[in-house]
């Protein structure tokens, strides 16, 4: 008895775990095991199975760095339908660990309401993202003008669709554990599909701000693994045994260095960081513009301790480098407790992965667990201390008045540009 009492503790169970293991009814979910493929089992057959798993997790990440790069190639479209099926498929692992519990009731409705929210979450989202960066578009097709000006009215009626099915389906003496699911549902939607919209708003924002903050999750994941199995010793947190501070540690001090180089090399590039726009003359994304100056070279003064130590007076770099010095430390210091979160998340319904779709990674969310909330924290800074008022924006949402309140705008801008001598001096020029 207190063998098996000191392993619940060690698997993070409590007695209110247990009980509501009884009320969900069976065992919880079985736990994931990867799908390693067999020309890989045969050629490492001769290994222990920490170099093993070593080996198998560097392979499988240097192609999914490969596939990375390829999307990067293939342009703004390519990349925000990835981020799509990223989301749909993190959905899907969550919410079937739920469904696992919840199907033994055989009680009605559960999967077919959790993918019918999604599918109205999304349509709220990216129709607003569609009337928002698609302006002319929408404003010269009459079917989608419409569904535009009722956007919301329609999402909200969407939405209350589901809810009344939802109520429909409750079933006696199950109606604690039906409710356990309907939170279950909203929660994941909060985690995956907000988060993954606000990915597709940093990428607008310039693909700069979607390349960076993704490659310092992926370094510092990889850096703190590395560092982590050849000088790891000390446990970092109880929900993560292989976690180590030294790994934790290393992964990010590489992970600040990687984003200012890897933040040099892309400012010089216009197609990384202009904001991604929509043609309506070609239909079609592009990335040209003037750089702001946030990627324009400028000098720096170094601090006249360090100057003793690296015997420069000035530096020059760009002023986005000093941004991924906060983006790179956000990803290697509170990004891996995305990961801590998923980790009890796991061990809470006795899992080792969300599914076994990457061999030596587990499954899409294993991958995705730090991204999402490292998407959010871009979209905060970015909002924070980076944008400003958009005038194309501010143009648009003006063409949609009447003529008597856009006559009234400009009789007010007017005035005020007259009385900070800017209007005389043009009209002068």
């Amino acid at each position: 008895l207190q063998e098996s009492e000191s392993e619940n503790k060690l698997d993070g169970e409590t007695a209110s775990d247990s009980e509501s293991k009884s009320e969900f009814g069976g065992s919880p979910p079985v736990p994931t095991s990867d799908d390693t493929p067999e020309v890989l089992n045969r050629a490492l057959s001769n290994l222990s199975s920490r170099w093993k798993n070593w080996w198998v997790r560097g392979i499988l990440t240097l192609a999914m760095i490969t596939f990375f790069f390829i999307i990067i190639y293939l342009g703004p479209m390519v990349l925000m339908m990835i981020v799509m099926c990223v989301q749909i498929k993190c959905f899907h692992e969550i919410i079937t660990i739920g469904y696992n519990v919840y199907h033994s009731y055989d009680l009605p409705w559960f999967r077919t309401l959790s993918w019918y929210f999604l599918l109205c979450v999304n349509y709220f989202f990216y129709g607003e993202t569609v009337t928002d960066y698609f302006f002319t578009l929408v404003q010269r097709e009459e079917p989608l003008r419409i569904l535009s000006k009722y956007h919301r009215f329609i999402s909200f009626a969407l939405y209350l669709t589901g809810f009344c099915m939802f109520v429909l389906s409750l079933v006696k003496k199950h109606y604690r554990l039906q409710f356990y699911m309907f939170g279950w549902t909203h929660v994941t939607l909060l985690i995956v599909v907000t988060q993954s919209h606000l990915i597709i708003h940093n990428l607008f924002e310039g693909m700069i701000w979607f390349i960076v903050p993704i490659s310092c999750v992926i370094c510092n994941d990889i850096m703190a693994y590395m560092f982590g199995f050849f000088f790891g010793r000390t446990p970092l947190i109880k929900l993560s045994p292989k976690k180590t501070w030294e790994g934790f540690i290393g992964g990010f001090f590489a992970t600040v260095l990687f984003g200012l180089l890897l933040s040099y090399v892309m400012s010089g590039y216009r197609c990384f960081t202009c904001p991604v726009e929509f043609n309506n003359d070609t239909n079609s994304f592009t990335v040209d513009c003037e750089p702001s100056e946030l990627f324009q070279l400028q000098e720096y003064n170094i601090p006249l301790v360090l100057q003793s130590v690296v015997g420069w007076k000035t530096v020059r770099m760009y002023p986005f480098q000093i941004h991924s010095i906060a983006l790179s430390t956000f990803a290697s210091l509170i990004g891996p407790f995305g990961g801590f979160f998923a980790s009890g998340f796991k061990r809470a319904f006795k899992i080792k992965d969300f599914a076994n779709t990457i061999p030596g990674h587990g499954g899409i969310m294993d991958r995705f667990d730090c991204q999402y909330l490292m998407a959010t924290f871009v979209n905060v800074y970015i909002a924070s201390f980076i944008r400003g008022p958009n005038p194309s924006k501010l143009i648009q949402q003006f063409l949609t008045l009447r003529p008597d309140q856009q006559l009234h705008i400009f009789n007010t801008l007017k005035a005020h540009l007259v009385d900070k001598g800017m209007l005389g001096s043009l009209e002068d020029a």
